[in-house]
């Protein structure tokens, strides 16, 4: 898909950066090949540096470029990978609408003080899957097969060894996130426990890693009482999917990475009104980026041990399924009173956790689309986060600003954990109250982490778009995917 080069020579289409202020070097010697062509456009207003304006440049045959398109990427002491990721995703989006063939990129006039080669090449790539990926539908009057990009060329002075290494690596980060969006995108009559439990094990025999499915049966066995009690009102198994990927020969310092794979969400017995229901099937996006991570773990190879854990089950209403009231033993031996059936992602999460720290797990990061409380207090593009340790947290945070995945801490204090544990009838209780919803999900998870150092997240606003964006349509937006991987990736470097 993408290749390097250091001459331009004759293109259909050719991408180019455009600052505001004075024209740099690479887009001078473009106007002087077009006869001053550009600064006229320029001066009139046709070409626009503002950021994520995007800019298609006939050259008239005045050159061996058929087109340029100009990205616009404002001024250049603001200029971030952000501002860089969201421009290009417009810009290939764009291109993909044009039906173009082939396209080179001038990386190098993208590079500045702020922005290395390196940087650059990889979020070209990361950007383009991303900014080209299409909902998967089941319509039967599917559009006729249009012109795809096919080859894309970088352009650079700079290595192209290491360009090539940077463009490899973007390509697999956005490949996987795309995975996970498709993953949350599916219908649940077709991505039920079993089928996600399936993914996974094609995805370990793919990379060479161990991967573990635990039926109702083990389940039972080992007293994995929480989830259980969320699967009883279903038809469809429970599943304990456990991926371990060895980076070390010794089995330690071990990153265990646990989503919430409840693939429908009713709400249970606490019903959730129709209106709520609808869009449930997403419910398993942290189960999503926990497997898209391990997608680039895969790929990549990193120098770190990675378990990873999804405690899979739909929460449906029978005669058979768990009710408020009722009191549930979970895999730690941990009692639950169960105030909320439609608190059920912690009680699923409580077992994850809990069978995470029994394969080896050092460290814990749970990610869940957990509750509507987050979005209340942080809205629809900011992962609210929880944890008991800070130095833990804050190589989270470093890779997700790394990815410029917003995320904001909420606190955990001791009353917090003191509701929690309010149950007259058992160790702890699901549900204390509405107030501090989100802070109250993460609590309880936490008791299940114990002293082990433990980050929660909380994508429920950030795991799904309403609305369609400069990188991608609306629907899943693979949330938490690149900050996973890495964290695993640079974990413990200085």
């Amino acid at each position: 898909m993408f290749q390097t080069q250091q001459q331009l020579s004759s293109y259909e289409a050719v991408v180019v950066a455009l600052f505001d202020g004075e024209m740099s070097p690479i887009v001078k010697e473009i106007n002087d090949s077009l006869d001053g062509y550009i600064e006229t456009l320029l001066q009139e207003g046709d070409l626009s540096a503002a950021k994520k304006s995007v800019t298609k440049v006939h050259t008239l045959g005045k050159s061996n470029v058929k087109r340029y398109y100009f990205v616009g990427l404002g001024k250049a002491e603001k200029y971030s990978t952000d501002v860089l990721r969201q421009a290009l995703g417009k810009l290939f989006k764009t291109v993909k609408g044009a039906k173009i063939g082939e396209l080179a990129v001038l990386l190098d006039s993208f590079v500045t003080d702020k922005m290395d080669a390196l940087e650059a090449a990889h979020l070209v790539a990361e950007a383009y899957c991303l900014g080209t990926y299409d909902l998967e539908t089941y319509k039967t009057n599917k559009k006729k097969e249009e012109r795809k990009l096919e080859n894309i060329t970088v352009i650079t002075q700079e290595d192209r060894d290491e360009v090539q290494a940077a463009l490899s690596v973007g390509y697999v980060y956005g490949r996987a996130t795309n995975a996970a969006r498709s993953l949350v995108n599916m219908p649940p009559n077709m991505l039920t426990a079993a089928a996600l439990a399936d993914y996974a094990v094609e995805l370990a025999k793919k990379y060479g890693m161990e991967c573990k499915v635990l039926e109702k049966a083990d389940l039972e066995a080992m007293g994995a009482g929480a989830l259980l009690a969320v699967n009883q009102g279903s038809v469809n198994p429970p599943k304990m999917i456990a991926i371990l990927y060895k980076g070390k020969e010794e089995w330690t310092d071990v990153i265990g990475l646990v989503g919430k794979g409840v693939t429908y969400d009713t709400g249970g017995y606490s019903l959730k009104p129709r209106e709520s229901m609808v869009g449930m099937k997403g419910d398993m996006g942290g189960a999503a980026s926990v497997l898209g991570a391990m997608e680039i773990i895969g790929e990549l190879r990193p120098e770190q041990n990675v378990v990873m854990v999804i405690p899979s089950t739909d929460n449906m209403v029978s005669g058979e399924a768990f009710k408020p009231d009722d009191v549930i033993t979970s895999l730690s031996g941990k009692t639950i009173e169960v105030l909320n059936t439609d608190a059920e992602g912690r009680l699923a999460l409580a077992d994850g956790v809990t069978y995470a720290k029994q394969l080896g797990a050092n460290y814990l990061v749970d990610v869940a689309t957990l509750t509507g409380g987050v979005i209340v207090a942080l809205g629809n593009h900011t992962t609210g986060a929880m944890t008991n340790n800070e130095a833990f947290f804050e190589q989270v945070l470093e890779a997700a600003l790394e990815n410029d995945e917003t995320v904001w801490q909420l606190p955990i204090y001791e009353r917090d954990k003191e509701r929690v544990r309010s149950s007259k009838f058992a160790d702890l209780n699901n549900s204390p109250g509405r107030d501090g919803h989100a802070i109250m999900g993460g609590a309880f998870i936490g008791e299940f982490a114990e002293d082990t150092p433990w980050v929660h997240l909380d994508i429920a606003g950030t795991s799904e778009t309403k609305s369609a964006h400069d990188l991608g349509p609306s629907g899943a937006t693979g949330v938490m995917v690149r900050t996973l991987a890495t964290l695993v990736e640079r974990f413990g470097q200085e």
